[in-house]
């Protein structure tokens, strides 16, 4: 027999033996599936799995999406550091960019594997996605289905004391770098129906693409001097934080009237600071451990946004009484303002750094001197109608002018006439040639100087009647008083 004929006959013996044990393998889990209970089945799993282990040299670490409560900085640092690992034998790959994004996003599809190498070692990654299903918490006949998602990180066993030392403070490293590169800004709203799913984000993005900058906002230079100079002192004191024992955050509250450019001051302070905004919508909470999860949710180097927290939701009664709502059985939202307090200066205001909280108000009036106080909301900012200097800003925007005949019987008007900022540039648009623009916005100022006088003239005769309402006969008496006299 030749030796071409030998190895043949070898093969198709080992092909033969490979094919009987593979046969005998499925018999025995078959028959192990239908006579051995399952609690059986996983010890004997983990134990097969363990004995083979043994006399393995690879390690792999599981790192999952979620740490407990809050997101797991190393899984989102992977999540960056491997879009650009990508190699020739990824099979499949997630592409993505938004309108204002510089670059194509590249990360890894489900399952897929990624190979890297750092001094000298070789590193695999596999990112596991699987389904799971978990109780629902208000229905405990039903479930609700989530994603579990985690990376799997495989290496030679004589490495582990060099991941955790070396490797992966790199990844964290590069992927922060990498991050402040290509970051293109987000505004979170909350996902309100992943609420309440612990295992699911609860937050969604788009990108934040909005132009307003200081340089543009209509407000008074003292005052937007003051906003700079503040966001500059706060973000180089981290160690001052730290020293004083304080949580790295700071608190505003712009209150004023609608219109008044609240909206674009934070806006121009994302910009500026480089900060994702998160808005956050209490009225569809339903309790403070909700509000907890979301808070947990939202990363450093970030602005949480409360708008209208005067009219957002019932946060006066602190007692812990139950209001007519709760004793008759009817749905509402039990974030309670001590529940809400403790995630602003709390305990639970120190989980995440570099934190901005900003409220917003058309009646400051209205709040809770609770909410008021230094450490919760540190700067006050009055958003004021528009102002002779505001005017001026906004016609250089809107127009590219600096200077018009027109300038000085407005500027006039502007000291008396409360018109907002908002009202002032839509009547700017109106025109691109400078003179009808200026002059359709001196009548609408004069339309709007009647309006105001007739409303406060409406407002005083409106007080004078309640007034006799309230007192019918103080008047009579005042009468008798003098005619006896």
């Amino acid at each position: 027999m030749s030796s071409g004929e030998s190895n043949l006959a070898t093969a198709k013996t080992v092909i033969s033996t490979i094919g009987s044990i593979a046969a005998a393998a499925m018999v025995v889990r078959s028959i192990a599936q239908t006579y051995v209970p399952p609690e059986l089945q996983d010890y004997l799993s983990l134990g097969l799995r363990n004995f083979f282990n043994k006399f393995s040299t690879q390690v792999t670490m599981v790192i999952d999406e979620v740490n407990g409560l809050g997101c797991n900085e190393i899984y989102d640092a992977a999540e960056v550091y491997l879009g650009p690992k990508i190699n020739q034998d990824t099979r499949r790959l997630k592409i993505s960019k938004s309108d204002n994004e510089k670059n194509i996003n590249i990360t890894m599809e489900r399952n897929e594997q990624v190979t890297d190498i750092y001094q000298g070692a070789k590193f695999t990654w596999v990112w596991v996605c699987r389904q799971v299903e978990s109780r629902n918490s208000y229905d405990m006949n039903s479930t609700i289905g989530h994603e579990v998602r985690s990376f799997e990180l495989t290496f030679h066993k004589k490495h582990k004391d060099f991941v955790i030392n070396s490797y992966l403070p790199y990844v964290m490293k590069e992927a922060k770098l990498k991050k402040q590169e290509n970051k293109t800004l987000k505004i979170f709203t909350a996902d309100y129906a992943a609420i309440y799913d612990w295992y699911s984000n609860s937050w969604k993005s788009v990108s934040l693409d909005h132009p307003a900058t200081f340089e543009t906002l209509a407000m008074d230079w003292k005052v937007k001097e003051m906003v700079l100079k503040d966001l500059e002192r706060f973000v180089k004191r981290k160690e001052y934080y730290r020293k004083v024992g304080k949580a790295w955050k700071r608190g505003y509250l712009l209150y004023g009237p609608p219109g008044t450019g609240k909206s674009s001051l934070i806006a121009a302070m994302a910009n500026y600071l480089n900060f994702d905004i998160y808005d956050l919508e209490l009225t569809e909470l339903r309790r403070n451990s909700d509000l907890r999860k979301l808070l947990l949710g939202t990363a450093s180097r970030s602005i949480l946004v409360v708008e209208d927290i005067d009219c957002t939701i019932d946060l006066q009664d602190r007692s812990g009484r139950k209001t007519d709502s709760e004793l008759y059985g009817q749905e509402e939202s039990k974030v309670t303002l001590s529940g809400f307090l403790n995630f602003i200066d709390g305990l639970w205001s120190s989980c995440g750094d570099e934190r901005i909280i900003i409220f917003t108000t058309n009646h400051k009036d209205k709040l809770d001197p609770a909410l008021l106080r230094p450490g919760r909301m540190d700067v006050h900012i009055h958003m004021s109608y528009c102002t002779p200097c505001g005017f001026k800003l906004l016609a250089s925007n809107y127009l590219g002018i600096q200077q018009h005949e027109l300038f000085g019987g407005i500027e006039e008007l502007i000291r008396t006439v409360e018109a907002t900022p908002a009202e002032v540039a839509e009547q700017l648009l109106k025109y691109d040639e400078p003179g009808a623009a200026l002059s359709g916005l001196i009548g609408f100022l004069h339309v709007k100087e009647n309006e105001n006088n007739e409303a406060k003239a409406k407002k005083i005769k409106q007080e004078s009647i309640e007034k006799e309402v309230s007192e019918p006969g103080k008047e009579s008496e005042n009468e008798e008083k003098e005619g006896t006299s």
